[in-house]
């Protein structure tokens, strides 16, 4: 019997994750060649991600862009996880969908019910460590729905950095949410940014990935240095009961404006009546 795959090769077999990163090489070169091009990113303290060596690039999130420009920019691999909806869809679209993914990158992740979607992303964070690379997170859970800076949740990014002792390197993207606002087919060609801070030690926690108090404290710490380098307005509540509010209050304004609409309506046929 073989021994036990290494924990990376839980994902991705050996023989696959090497023709992935010959896929990655090609697609770096291709896609984050293009990128660079047309849109000609900026970027600021790049030195701070190391040549070599595992780190946690923990970044705000504008855009699905921005696990597209971050990589373009940097010579080292790094690692995104996705929904696993990505890679598991039917049909020539799904299987061209599937092998994108896979080409830029990015991991699969089940997320069908919290709890087991956090425990997948810390599991998967923790192998792309433990190989040596570089591993991408969004402490916010999903894109900003108003540009502004949400609260990081703390099971992903903090158990990671904790678990595995790896620098956490904050990272802001700048002015990503503008090249495609909701419903713009086209791109609009301008220059996004990325500002790169200084790698984040919390050795002092090492072993505390299960203290719900250290956890929050790591992520807040994370956080208030992504709303440095970004200058972005904080928000103390998750983007995913922000979306909720936005989502609750379009409904309520679409209905309050269905019911004004009826009433003038009621109101018009009552005139035309008395006219009678």
């Amino acid at each position: 019997m073989g021994s036990p795959a290494p924990p990376g090769d839980r994902v991705f077999p050996t023989d696959t994750r090497k023709a992935l990163e010959l896929i990655y090489g090609a697609m770096k070169f291709s896609i984050g060649g293009a990128l660079k091009l047309a849109f000609r990113p900026w970027v600021e303290g790049l030195g701070n991600v190391p040549a070599e060596g595992p780190a946690i690039l923990a970044s705000n999130h504008l855009s699905f862009s921005d696990s597209f420009f971050l990589p373009a920019v940097l010579d080292r691999k790094v690692t995104f996880i996705a929904k696993a909806e990505y890679f598991t869809s039917p049909g020539v679209k799904g299987k061209l969908t599937a092998a994108f993914f896979k080409g830029v990158g990015q991991l699969p992740v089940d997320r069908s019910g919290a709890r087991g979607a956090g425990e997948a992303a810390v599991r998967s964070g923790i192998e792309v460590i433990e190989r040596g690379e570089l591993f991408g997170i969004y402490p916010e859970g999903t894109r900003s729905p108003d540009g502004r800076l949400y609260r990081g949740k703390p099971g992903g990014l903090a158990r990671v950095a904790l678990a595995t002792g790896a620098p956490v390197i904050p990272v802001a993207m700048i002015d990503t949410e503008k090249i495609q606002p909701p419903g713009q087919v086209v791109p609009k060609l301008m220059s996004p940014g990325i500002r790169i801070g200084e790698p984040l030690d919390f050795s002092r926690y090492h072993g505390m990935e299960h203290d719900r108090f250290i956890l929050r404290s790591v992520t807040d710490e994370v956080m208030y240095e992504i709303m440095k380098l970004s200058g972005q307005e904080y928000v103390d509540i998750y983007a995913t009961a922000a979306k909720r509010q936005i989502a609750d209050a379009e409904k309520a304004a679409k209905e309050a404006a269905r019911e004004a609409e009826r009433a003038a309506k009621g109101a018009g046929g009552a005139e035309r009546a008395g006219d009678r």
